[in-house]
């Protein structure tokens, strides 16, 4: 079974797929003491964002960071699905009716927990809008450990409409990837 997330952007949307079949690395002793076990792979789609009154956050459901479609930053996630069995997935919304107070969305998905790289998660996001054609990423670097992965900036363009670069990046966290798109924001370690 295949786990989704997506990000809806004015009529296009970014999904994210992968395996929940992939086996997730096994809890530790403590963990297991604790009564603590790994439920299977937990991938989580977020963004940062900018917008032209200067405001940068993020919306993301570690730090239960969800944003609000109707009100700044017109960015909202609908949930968080840890166990890879809700049919809809997470779906990460960008109100285009905004466009002008939007100045750009950094998407990214990263690794929560269940295994140690992307080649084991198996994931695969794809990027579909209005204005241009799918972009499909397959998330599979197994070179390093870098769990985090930047798929695309999103760019308003004139206030006429959305730019999409595909980026497909790596990272060791969120502080290294704010830092190589100079988003700014101030990060302390966080859990869900």
């Amino acid at each position: 079974m295949k786990q989704k997330l997506a990000i809806l952007i004015a009529r296009g949307s970014l999904n994210l797929n992968w395996n929940q079949h992939t086996q997730p690395k096994k809890a530790g002793f403590l963990s297991s003491l604790l009564g603590k076990t790994q439920s299977g792979i937990d991938l989580d789609l977020g963004c940062l964002y900018e917008l032209t009154d200067g405001s940068v956050g993020c919306v993301q459901a570690l730090g239960n960071a969800f944003g609000n479609l109707q009100q700044p930053p017109y960015v909202e996630l609908d949930g968080d699905d840890r166990t890879g069995t809700v049919s809809t997935g997470e779906n990460l919304r960008i109100n285009g009716n905004q466009l002008p107070a939007i100045k750009r969305v950094l998407v990214y998905a990263f690794i929560y927990e269940g295994v140690t790289n992307w080649s084991q998660a198996d994931g695969v996001v794809t990027l579909t809008y209005n204005t241009g054609p799918s972009i499909e990423v397959k998330l599979t670097n197994a070179v390093n450990h870098n769990a985090m992965c930047a798929i695309a900036m999103i760019e308003n363009d004139n206030n006429q409409t959305f730019k999409v670069e595909r980026l497909v990046e790596y990272f060791s966290g969120h502080r290294d990837m704010d830092r190589a798109y100079s988003f700014g924001l101030q990060w302390q370690a966080g859990r869900k």
